[in-house]
């Protein structure tokens, strides 16, 4: 991997915590054909900054 390549992958990284993101995810267990347990599963990722205040 040259050092451009890692560049550009800081680069993106960084303006997508600038903005956040948000992950989504379903997990089924089932046994049969019959769903026992659904889990949804929802995070937000973002970087923390001093200059803007906490959402909470």
């Amino acid at each position: 991997m040259e050092e451009t390549d890692r560049l550009a992958l800081v680069d993106l990284l960084d303006r997508l915590l600038a903005g956040g993101v948000v992950l989504t995810g379903d997990l089924v267990l089932s046994v049969a054909e019959v769903d026992l347990v659904h889990i949804s599963l929802r995070a937000l990722i973002t970087s923390v900054r001093e200059d803007r205040p906490a959402p909470w």
